[in-house]
């Protein structure tokens, strides 16, 4: 029987909370930690791939991410392990996806060629500027030398490799930013990924902010040019913004946050990691503990989950929605329909479709190139009240 994962597939996310420091805008669960016994935090990984492949053990893994914090900070040889393990409890797809994020002040060509070595096919680099003033602002410890020698290293040892940018940042305008885009894109293999910079409460940059601090941020307005400007530019160079802030060559897109867009079941190892299982025909979510020595004592000792909880078929409809309509394919109707057990609301997609903020296409609904700017009030729309 074909179960609803199956549509988005499944993949194995494992998180590295460790960093060589904190950056100012990042809420991520990750911490700046110096001494890291890394055998011991293996242990707890493994403890971890080993019980949920004795929980959902006939699956096909389509992909493997190690995010963070900063992964590339790990020992290739206890990458390669956590690669091993799992491919000797899982069966795997053909085109296996091994994805490893990686900044560029821990990037040498040794541990790359051993990162390719262990079978990582795939390096996504935390770049964020290609300037070194505002690397300074975003209070990266790279400059932008460092991140090209590392780009170079990357091209040289992996045929797929990705990059992120940040924009609207502080004094930046719309020149700026079109003109760094260019230089991006003159470098870029098949992907990038290019965020908008938002401010998070909890964050350095958050408290900043609440207390004036933060200045000369672009206004909506600008920073909407932006966007505008950022979808044009790529698409007219090839890359195909297959979702709101990923843009990628043919057939380069992450396979692995497909899955999260897709929703396909994933599990998630590591502090702060978050998961979707199906056992037995029902859905899971899954978190773990925040705190990395909690994670790592109770990883060890039996589970790292904090939660797993059931979610119900409307859940899992209403997540489905927020997920896939962040994607240019949109979602498929049916698929909706049969988690919901009922159909989105006439009425609404009417109107979504009357101002062209959607449209529908061989059973699929979509946002329009109008819609993806304001997606949150689309997909509120949508939603059953």
């Amino acid at each position: 029987m074909t179960e609803d994962w199956q549509a988005g597939g499944f993949g194995v996310y494992v998180h590295w909370p460790f960093c060589e420091a904190k950056c100012p805008y990042c809420d991520f669960n990750s911490y700046a930690r110096k001494n890291i016994n890394q055998n011991q935090w293996l242990e707890g990984y493994l403890k971890e791939i080993d019980r949920y492949a004795e929980l959902i053990p006939d699956r096909a893994v389509d992909s493997i991410f190690f995010g963070g914090g900063t992964p590339s900070l790990m020992d290739p040889a206890i990458v390669e392990t956590m690669i091993d393990r799992i491919l000797d409890l899982w069966s795997v797809s053909n085109d296996i996806e091994i994805t490893l994020e990686a900044n560029p002040t821990s990037v040498e060509a040794e541990r790359f060629r051993s990162y390719a070595h262990a079978g990582v096919n795939r390096i996504s680099m935390g770049v964020q500027a290609l300037n070194d003033a505002d690397l300074r602002r975003l209070g990266r410890i790279h400059s932008v030398t460092e991140a090209t020698q590392a780009f170079d290293i990357a091209r040289e040892n992996f045929n797929r490799v990705s990059f992120d940018l940040i924009y609207a940042r502080q004094g930046q305008t719309l020149q700026a930013w079109q003109n760094e885009l260019r230089q991006a894109l003159d470098m870029a293999v098949d992907h990038l990924s290019l965020y908008q910079l938002t401010i998070e409460q909890g964050t350095a940059f958050g408290d900043r902010y609440n207390r004036g601090k933060l200045r000369d941020l672009p206004d909506d307005d600008e920073a909407a040019d932006m966007y505008d400007l950022t979808q044009k530019i790529c698409e007219d160079a090839g890359y195909d913004t297959y979702e709101v802030s990923n843009h990628a060559k043919p057939d380069a897109q992450s396979r692995h946050n497909l899955i999260y867009w897709r929703y396909g079941d994933y599990v998630g190892i590591g502090p702060g990691a978050h998961g979707r299982v199906t056992v037995g025909g029902e859905r899971y979510a899954t978190d773990t503990w925040k705190s990395p020595d909690k994670w790592l004592d109770a990883a060890v000792n039996g589970s790292g989950e904090r939660e797993f909880n059931s979610i119900s078929l409307a859940d899992q409809a209403a997540e489905y929605l927020m997920m896939s309509m962040r994607l240019s394919e949109g979602i498929d109707v049916k698929r909706y329909e049969a988690l919901a057990g009922a159909p989105l609301e006439r009425d609404a997609l009417e109107y979504l479709g009357d101002i062209e903020m959607i449209e529908m296409e061989l059973g699929q609904i979509r946002a329009t190139s109008k819609g993806r700017p304001v997606l949150n009030s689309l997909i509120r729309e949508l939603l059953p009240a």
